[in-house]
């Protein structure tokens, strides 16, 4: 079991390990995405990136990046991430719309 805290929100969720960090975001209101993302997002499959989120604490306790957010994120740091393409297996920390 791990905790996300979405740290703008102000708002901590327990998630079992291996949950999928778009899913329990959207499971309990937390919005991830911008104004124009919240109609043209994929829903949740890797093909639109708009679900961008920053680890500020707990990188280790996420699964590795995908190939797709090596290549989107190839010039942003490390805990730039994907909410879809993110399984949680520990506490983090998260920004949104970063």
């Amino acid at each position: 079991m791990g905790n996300i805290k979405f740290v703008k929100e102000n708002k901590e969720i327990v998630a079992a390990n291996g949950a999928n960090l778009r899913l329990k975001a959207v499971e309990n209101g937390i919005d991830i995405y911008t104004f124009l993302s919240k109609i043209t997002n994929c829903g949740g499959v890797g093909q639109c990136t708009t679900c961008v989120v920053q680890i500020t604490e707990g990188l280790e306790n996420l699964s590795p990046r995908t190939d797709l957010e090596n290549r989107k994120f190839k010039n942003k740091p490390d805990n730039y991430r994907l909410a879809c393409q993110t399984t949680v297996n520990g506490p983090v920390s998260v920004i949104t719309k970063p």
